[in-house]
């Protein structure tokens, strides 16, 4: 069995991403890009899809030990600033240390694993499991002439080196040494394409060097400061690690299928690129002083919507690929039970009215923060206008994708609001042409749509969709798109209700599943995000103690490495969802950096639009 999601730890090369369990076995890893086929897929399955574990060997089940996790005592951290993990196993006869990490990619992608004698001599054992296609295909291995190790299955080919004598057992490759006080043994896998020859190898302890530099260099420009500044700052960490550098595009996770729902089928494949997420990433990036990760992001999402307006999607690949196929991996028995398997994400085709108003939120967003856009992208803006003029009256699928059919959701409708506050302010703002009357003129038949249809004088709330009398976490980011003041008693009141009504244990769920059909079995846990957006808004009503407690609460949550789920489930005290989730980190820094009143996070999108039916 895989082992609990707040146990694994997180390494990457910001082109893919690995998880590493407390018991040091990498249990998930695709290779070479973050929506490749893993070549270790235990974590969806078991050791026989694919995994590498280096550990004692008392800490290995079945060759000399009971697997028993309370065996060994295991110590974990990341080296300061850095994506390094450092595993101390400590055992009767000594302790050594597991260093894992994989360098910023040069001529292929490795990881690398070097065990250190820190006091005795330890006996150690490596288990390498190679399956590729998700851990559907066992590779032919042979020997190179300079000792290493080859594996391939088709387009795939990795290569191990280490000076420790391996040799294969059952489909595996086993490694068996002892480590002395001062001693280190490497170990690097690398990968690369069957057809190419087999790269060259690297020095290990030079690859941790820099490694090490490479990730203080980059933290060392963070311009966070405060009270939360340490989570911000692995928060950060955890944004750069999932994102695809040769595009600029960043991955929702770096993982699929973990459930939202333990043992249930709300199993999803979140490797993939949100219009969603577009405003607070570029916020964050641009709030913590990283500008050049803003506008390579800013690119990617130009990039990525370029095109027919009319075939606009709510996600894309990390490239910009638009085809994203969801299938079902029936040789996995899914994480701890959770089925089905999902590769590729079929919502990529729904109608989602709120990213015309997040692109066009970002795009305002990057211009007043210095990064411009070029001509070419306030064209394409105006023909996304033109576009969204014709459609924002339809019913959608919303922000939550539900598969129960369209609806007019508040949000989406909010969302179209802020599409034509944002042209007609970046038109007014940057002096660029357009026709701003027009895109008054819908911007206040929208609002005077919405607080006419949206909004429920009986309850004293706005709700989820037009005619229902549900509420909707979504509804929390009213007042900081700026489609009405914090003071305004309709925001108060849906701030309350949302708080009455949809907290769980101290958090916020999307919505009541018991009264919202959302096509899809089984039920969830408390959703990350919506809690951060909860603390944004008492904040914004002027609760700051409030916000601060659950601020606290929700940091409570994350692992002993600063990670975080998408979900939690309050019941079994677990992290549940796929892991680590950005949009989670992303709401993290933008709540940390508002309530320390360092930068202004969500408070700088909301003065964007002010100016609520005009």
């Amino acid at each position: 069995m895989p082992s609990r999601i707040e146990d694994y730890a997180l390494l990457g090369d910001c082109e893919t991403a690995a998880l590493v369990s407390r018991d040091g076995s990498i249990d998930w890893l695709c290779w070479p890009r973050f929506d490749s086929g893993a070549c270790f897929a235990a974590l969806l399955g078991g050791p026989k899809n694919g995994h590498w574990q280096i550990a004692p060997r008392e800490l290995v089940k079945g060759h000399g030990g009971s697997g028993d996790r309370d065996a060994v005592g295991i110590q974990r951290r990341y080296r300061d600033d850095t994506l390094i993990l450092e595993t101390d196993f400590e055992t009767k006869d000594g302790m050594v240390s597991l260093i894992d990490f994989m360098p910023p990619r040069g001529e292929a992608s490795d990881v690398v694993r070097l065990v250190v004698g820190r006091r005795g001599r330890v006996a150690m054992r490596s288990e390498l499991v190679i399956r590729f296609d998700y851990g559907a295909d066992v590779p032919w291995v042979t020997r190179l002439e300079d000792g290493a190790l080859r594996a391939i299955a088709g387009p795939a080919m990795v290569v191990l080196r280490t000076p420790v004598p391996v040799r294969g057992k059952d489909l595996k490759t086993i490694a068996e040494f002892t480590v002395g006080e001062g001693e280190t043994v490497p170990f690097v896998l690398t990968y690369a394409a069957s057809h190419m020859q087999p790269p060259r190898p690297i020095d290990p302890q030079a690859a941790l060097r820099d490694t090490e530099e490479y990730w203080r260099e980059w933290t060392g420009r963070c311009r966070c400061t405060g009270e939360w500044s340490d989570a911000v700052k692995r928060s950060l960490i955890t944004l750069k690690a999932l994102t695809y550098r040769p595009t600029g595009g960043i991955v929702a996770a770096p993982t699929t299928s973990l459930p939202e729902q333990l043992g249930g089928p709300r199993n999803w494949d979140y490797r993939f690129c949100w219009l969603r997420d577009a405003t607070l990433t570029l916020l964050s990036l641009i709030h913590a002083g990283y500008q050049e990760e803003a506008g390579a992001w800013r690119d990617w999402l130009l990039r990525a919507v370029a095109g027919s307006p009319s075939q606009m999607q709510i996600m894309y690949g990390i490239g910009g690929e638009r085809r994203l196929s969801e299938w079902e991996a029936g040789w996995l028995a899914g994480y701890e039970g959770s089925r089905p398997v999902r590769i590729g994400n079929a919502a990529a085709g729904q109608l989602q009215l709120d990213v015309f108003g997040e692109v066009m939120d970002a795009l305002h967003q990057a211009r007043q923060s210095g990064l411009g856009c070029d001509k070419a992208g306030w064209g394409l803006q105006c023909k996304l206008m033109e576009h969204l003029e014709t459609i924002w009256e339809q019913p959608d699928e919303g922000i939550w994708e539900v598969r129960s059919g369209r609806r007019h959701f508040t949000y989406s409708k909010v969302m179209a609001w802020v599409a034509f506050d944002r042209a007609a302010k970046s038109a007014e703002a940057f002096g660029l042409g357009g026709p701003v009357d027009r895109w008054r003129a819908i911007r206040k038949r929208i609002h005077e749509q919405v607080c006419r249809h949206g909004f429920d004088a009986d309850l004293g709330h706005f709700v989820q969709s037009y005619g229902s009398k549900e509420l909707d976490a979504s509804l929390l980011l009213i007042p900081a798109v700026g489609f009405l003041p914090a003071s305004d008693h309709r925001v108060r009141g849906t701030i309350e209700a949302v708080e009455r009504h949809l907290m769980k244990d101290g958090f916020v769920r999307r919505y009541d599943p018991r009264k919202t059909d959302d096509g899809l079995p089984g039920s969830e846990g408390v959703f990350l995000a919506c809690s951060f957006w909860m603390a944004n808004a008492l904040d914004m009503i002027g609760r700051h103690d409030d916000a601060r407690r659950l601020l606290e609460r929700l940091l409570s949550l994350r692992n002993d490495l600063g990670l975080l789920s998408e979900e939690y489930d309050t019941g079994a005290k677990r992290l549940v969802g796929n892991f680590p989730q950005a949009f989670s980190h992303i709401a993290l820094v933008d709540t940390a950096l508002t309530l320390s009143r360092t930068d202004g996070g969500t408070r700088q999108r909301s003065e964007t639009g002010q100016a609520a039916g005009d």
